[in-house]
């Protein structure tokens, strides 16, 4: 892990503007927006993503998580909700990524790979030439009902460095994070930023106190490093 710096942090499931202020304050580089899901919490109505989105600061990001995987609606979704970059939650088709492009230039994509296995690695080799980062998780897109993300549970972070060594494209780490063991994914993966939700909530609300002292840890990493 660089030692002149600590990962960025994106804070997901960002539910109202006073979360988002929040998790600004606290210096989060990036907030997550849930649209519509199969399963998993922090699910919002696109137009309060579009009201949150106009009170994100320049310099933060702000991310559409989307289930869909047809460019078209994505791309509708995004003109509806102006954030400026796309977290495609489930695997979409080749070809989406270049749509995506081609309509919304300028417009962020990251690829969502829920890491289940040694599989997961030549997933991550094949999309990450197609986006601009990828985001590693812990979700399980197979089930009837599909898990795409927000279950809370850790993967494999050996696995999840061995994608960050094999790919040159940045790292977003999810799956189960908290103040508890940020620092140690931190230390095993070097991702370039991590992604938390409920590892900074109780009952569902972005709680002050947990975010603080996630923020708290990468802080100590720093010093350590």
């Amino acid at each position: 892990m660089d030692p002149t710096r600590y990962p960025r942090v994106k804070i997901c499931c960002i539910s109202s503007v006073e979360e988002a202020q929040m998790a600004v304050a606290f210096g989060a580089s990036a907030l997550g927006l849930v649209s519509d899901m199969p399963s998993g919490p922090g699910v919002i109505p696109e137009e309060r993503i579009a009201e949150i989105v106009s009170i994100i600061p320049p310099g933060v990001s702000s991310f559409l998580l989307t289930s869909k995987t047809d460019a078209a609606l994505i791309i509708d979704q995004q003109r509806r909700v102006r954030v400026n970059t796309i977290q495609l939650v489930d695997a979409v088709p080749k070809a989406t990524y270049n749509e995506l492009r081609i309509a919304l230039p300028g417009i962020l994509l990251v690829q969502v790979i829920h890491v289940s296995g040694e599989n997961s690695i030549q997933e991550a080799r094949s999309v990450a030439p197609h986006v601009d980062a990828l985001l590693l998780d812990s979700g399980n897109p197979k089930l009837p009902r599909k898990e795409l993300g927000g279950t809370g549970r850790i993967h494999d972070w050996s696995i999840s460095r061995r994608i960050r060594d094999a790919v040159a494209k940045p790292i977003f780490l999810a799956g189960g994070l908290s103040a508890q063991n940020v620092g140690e994914a931190s230390r095993q993966v070097a991702p370039f930023a991590l992604d938390v939700c409920s590892g900074v909530r109780t009952n569902g609300k972005l709680d002050e106190e947990k975010l603080s002292a996630f923020i708290e840890q990468l802080s100590n990493l720093q010093k350590t490093n």
